[in-house]
């Protein structure tokens, strides 16, 4: 049978539309977890274009926990700060991470690796085929796909929106998509120079306007406002047009030589009302778009992935109720409302010209500032995301990213790489058996193992989620009898109903 004819519905427990970052790393999620997962992508080829060049901290240090952030940090350098407004920059080493740097690596290198992991995770990533219908019932959801065979049917148990700011899989499942429309826009081009001195790389400032210079290999990416956008902002960016608004915000000619890539794109911020409809879910640009500010797109669609990838996997095999979707819902519909207004704030102190100057020279006064460069970096790379704990004892690591704790035989970061599951893990004092033994039935998705006492600062027993955030932390303080009923509860709300033990 040919790829395209994927029709019987035991094949499929999960179709991904898109195979962008969110996609594809949301499919990398599923396949580690043994759950059958097929990407399909409209387009034919992957594009021969890049949007971005950067991955952060946030998404290195998720990446880490999947035991791939080496494959990314061989692509390309590491950098200690990124522009924030104005002037300012990002002092990243002032985080808590492992990761105190953002690497340069194009995006489409990015879906290439990503592509790669899902591949020898077995999973399918069929290309050229578009999604052109869908409705869902009890059983799943019915989708018809048009491939270069014809339109097929497809019928998954979940199906999954990771493709784009213009989701074709948003606007089937009636999901809205409220917010503010763009009333700016940005001229973006990939271009040859005639001379390639003719501009400074980095922000000039002309005659009209400000035109930033990113040096790419063999040619160069050139960002400038666009001062008259058409009434259908659809419509292609032609050389000559690119051309003539170059020049008149330089003051000056600067001939290009050829354009590889022309795109504009605006300051629109929009938030899907719901990431989870039934049976179909969104993540990535399907489910936010914003602003451009720090260049947070593809970290965001990561981030998304790896908060529904193993919910979605522990539904899908009946390990867990569909209760726990509605937390992805709840956490990352939060984390995109943080992400519209930081960019949002971003864009509005940096286009204000010299009204807003005073505040863009606080902005980067607080960001040099030891007692604030921290939090500024944590909040904009989406480091200090902090979910929210049903069965919390107040420690400060709960609902936060778990540092690398050293373990009695290894380190967490091995053992979350190598089991793609929970862990609780004990240090050893009076009571902990208890502890150990309240986590039993929960053998087949968290692993209990000892860390060293140093490694768990104020706290007895530390229980971790798949993604690297902690679900709750034991206090020495605490009743063991309180610990031991914190940690089953929220054993049982993240990982479902423990197993029948005979």
């Amino acid at each position: 049978m040919p790829e395209a004819m994927v029709s019987a519905p035991a094949q499929v427990d999960v179709a991904v539309v898109g195979a962008g970052p969110a996609g594809l790393m949301l499919a990398c999620e599923l396949g580690l977890r043994k759950v059958r997962t097929v990407v399909l992508e409209r387009d034919p080829a992957p594009p021969g274009h890049c949007r971005g060049f950067n991955l952060n901290a946030r998404s290195l240090e998720l990446l880490d926990r999947r035991g791939l952030a080496d494959r990314f940090l061989a692509e390309g350098p590491t950098v200690p700060s990124t522009v924030f407004v104005g002037a300012a920059q990002l002092d990243l080493a002032a985080m808590r991470t492992g990761h105190p740097y953002v690497l340069g690596i194009a995006q489409t290198r990015v879906a290439e690796i990503l592509a790669e992991r899902a591949v020898e995770l077995g999973v399918r990533i069929l290309r050229g085929h578009r999604l052109a219908g869908l409705r869902q019932d009890d059983g799943g959801v019915c989708a018809e796909v048009d491939s270069p065979d014809g339109r097929t049917l497809l019928r998954p148990g979940r199906l999954v929106g990771c493709d784009g700011g213009r989701s074709t899989v948003r606007k089937l499942a009636g999901i809205g998509f409220p917010g503010t429309p763009a009333d700016r826009f940005t001229l973006l081009g990939d271009v040859v120079l005639a001379d390639p001195q003719a501009i400074a790389f980095g922000v000039t400032a002309g005659a009209n306007g400000t035109v930033f210079a990113v040096p790419r290999p063999g040619y160069v990416r050139l960002i400038t406002n666009d001062p008259q956008p058409p009434d259908d902002r659809d419509e292609p960016v032609t050389l000559p047009g690119f051309q003539d608004v170059l020049d008149r915000a330089l003051g000056r000619h600067v001939e290009i030589a050829e354009a590889r890539w022309l795109t504009r794109f605006g300051n629109a911020a929009r938030l899907a009302e719901r990431l989870r409809d039934g049976r179909v879910l969104l993540a990535g640009d399907a489910a936010h778009i914003h602003p451009p500010a720090g260049a947070i797109g593809v970290n965001a669609a990561i981030d998304d992935a790896m908060n529904l990838g193993w919910k979605l996997a522990l539904v899908v095999r009946g390990q867990a109720p569909e209760s726990l979707l509605d937390t992805y819902h709840a956490e990352r519909h939060a984390a995109g409302a943080r992400l519209l207004r930081n960019t949002r704030a971003q864009m509005l102190v940096a286009a204000e010209g010299e009204r807003l100057a005073p505040v863009r020279e606080l902005l980067a006064e607080l960001a040099r500032a030891q007692e604030t460069a921290g939090y500024l970096a944590e909040e904009i790379t989406g480091v200090g995301t902090r979910y929210p704990v049903q069965y919390g004892s107040g420690h400060p690591w709960e609902g936060r990213m778990v540092p690398d704790v050293p373990l009695e035989r290894g380190s967490l970061l091995a053992l979350l790489a190598r089991t793609a599951g929970g862990a609780l893990l004990v240090d050893g004092s009076t009571g902990t058996d208890a502890l150990r033994e309240a986590a039993e039935p929960w053998a087949d998705r968290v692993t209990v193992v000892a860390a060293q006492p140093a490694g768990l600062p104020d706290a007895v027993a530390v229980l971790v989620r798949p993604d690297g955030h902690a679900a709750w932390a034991g206090t020495p303080s605490a009743p063991l009898d309180t610990n031991v009923q914190q940690v089953h509860g929220a054993l049982q709300h993240w990982f479902g109903p423990p197993t029948v033990v005979l």
